[in-house]
């Protein structure tokens, strides 16, 4: 069920990123690019300047057991990419088969045939008839988005088939008119082959923030069928819903631990709306299967669910039941790797996403049921929805376009190509502010020694100016001298005149 905050610079970054976005590989071949090349160097015995001969790899036996181990695993495990590629050569049919198992295991998130055939057993353990709703829904939703020439990838990819099993899954589970009641298909077809036109409608207004549509079309459909037909309806009657009138007796002394325990299991299997621990183990079974992070996060939120029950004084049949675990595990998983790269931050993000779920989860209960209404998997949706739209500044918690969404380990590797990718922009950032300050020092230095030789120069050409000041001082210094000095002989000569007359 693959589909928060990007900025324009993360954005560029993933679209250079195209060893992720064009191409998957195999973990055989991660493996093989990460793994150090063994090498000897032989050294030639005569030292006479001759080249060295070229590094040979050395054979280790234990690393081609483990490359082909890993080759295999990949066949089974993630998405099945080359299974996938494999199948788009076949006949149609085979390829509705193929889309219809995708579908109904990404209820889980999971996007692996084989993960959704395993589930298909566990829903034949649970009940032959649901199982069979289940995959007529998968099926009729499907062709739906083919007559609707929907993305052939997303329906390659089980996007337009999960939320058709949830719909006949709980048509089934919430008919009150038993099992093999034939003519329960009829509404079940008509409401699969309407999730494809839901899911397309809300994508485009959930596509403007880059999120999921979730389980939201089933939800809307489901609880539309059962207002539509009602407890007393006579031809699709449906189980009474009521809300709860009395305090539940809660004593301590009566808890059955190993039915707590159970709860667990049980608690995943109401994903699909089985109360079997059997079918909840198989159902673990298949994630772990496809990503053992889906799986851990998967046990983990029916854990969170347990918890919240039994801290917010919940019947216990109610906890053992599973109606405590099933929104928390799809909010774990959608949180704890799916949508976020996995980090420690991201980890305990999903944990506390899972306890507001169980919180949420009681009260949309409560308010429903007033109605007669089921909450179905809206407290997963809302829940869900609300911790992709938060923001923040750190790097720890990236939320990852939904285009990208794949499984979490593959996920885990995007995130790493990006902060490698980070990293060389952040290098290459320093490396342009130390040239452009190294440069801006030469610049300074240029215009100091400029300045330097301009005052050497302006200093001569003071010097000079003061020498030819001086010398003109003295010249008229002299001059004024001999005038004195004529001055008073012309005086004498007139005196002396005078005297003989």
């Amino acid at each position: 069920m693959p589909e928060s905050y990007c900025t324009e610079d993360i954005q560029k970054l993933i679209n250079c990123s195209t060893s992720v976005s064009s191409t998957t590989t195999s973990p055989a071949t991660n493996f093989l690019e990460l793994q150090p090349l063994m090498t000897e160097t032989e050294h030639d015995s005569k030292q006479d300047g001759k080249e060295k001969e070229p590094k040979q790899p050395q054979n280790n036996p234990l690393q081609g057991m483990m490359s082909c181990a890993l080759k295999l695993v990949s066949y089974f495990s993630g998405d099945m990419y080359i299974f996938a590629k494999w199948m788009e050569n076949q006949f149609l049919l085979v390829q509705i088969l193929d889309w219809v198992l995708r579908g109904a295991a990404q209820v889980m998130f999971v996007n692996n045939p084989l993960s959704g055939l395993i589930i298909f057993a566990g829903l034949i353990l649970q009940n032959y008839w649901w199982a069979l709703n289940g995959f007529v829904g998968t099926l009729f939703a499907t062709i739906s988005a083919l007559i609707l020439q929907q993305n052939r990838g997303a329906i390659a990819a089980g996007l337009y088939g999960y939320n058709g099993i949830l719909v006949g899954l709980l048509m089934a589970v919430f008919s009150s008119a038993g099992d093999w009641y034939w003519w329960l298909l009829l509404p079940n077809i008509f409401m699969s082959m309407m999730c494809p036109i839901v899911s397309s409608a809300l994508a485009s207004i959930n596509s403007r923030w880059d999120l999921p549509v979730f389980t939201l079309p089933f939800n809307i459909l489901v609880c539309l069928h059962i207002v539509a037909t009602g407890h007393f309806n006579p031809y699709f009657p449906q189980v009474l819903i009521q809300p709860r009138t009395e305090t539940p007796n809660i004593t301590w002394d009566e808890l059955d631990l190993p039915k707590l325990f159970m709860s667990v299991p049980v608690g995943i299997g109401q994903v699909y709306g089985c109360d079997n621990p059997w079918t909840g183990g198989i159902f673990i079974i298949s994630l772990f299967i496809s990503s053992p992070i889906t799986c851990a996060h998967a046990v983990l939120g029916s854990t969170v669910g347990m918890v919240a029950g039994l801290a917010l004084a919940a019947p216990f049949g109610d906890i053992y039941f599973g109606l405590w675990g099933y929104n928390c595990v799809l909010a774990c998983i959608a949180i704890g790797g799916m949508f976020y790269a996995l980090t420690w931050q991201v980890h305990l993000l999903a944990i506390v996403c899972a306890f507001f779920c169980a919180y949420l989860g009681s009260a949309i209960a409560n308010i429903m049921a007033t109605f007669g209404l089921p909450s179905c998997t809206w407290p997963f949706c809302l829940s869900a929805l609300t911790f992709l739209l938060i923001t923040t500044e750190t790097r720890k918690i990236f939320k990852l376009p939904v285009a990208k969404v794949t499984y979490p380990e593959k996920n885990l590797g995007f995130f790493w190509n990006l902060k490698k990718q980070w990293k060389m922009e952040k290098e290459k950032m320093k490396n342009e502010q130390e040239a452009i300050q190294e440069e801006s020092i030469l610049d300074e230095k240029e215009k100091l020694r400029l300045e330097e030789r301009s005052m050497e120069e302006g200093g001569g050409q003071s010097v000079t100016i003061v020498n030819e000041n001086d010398e003109t001082n003295v010249s008229d210094q002299e001059e004024q001298g001999m005038e004195e000095q004529n001055i008073r002989s012309t005086n004498v000569t007139e005196i002396t005149h005078a005297d003989y007359v």
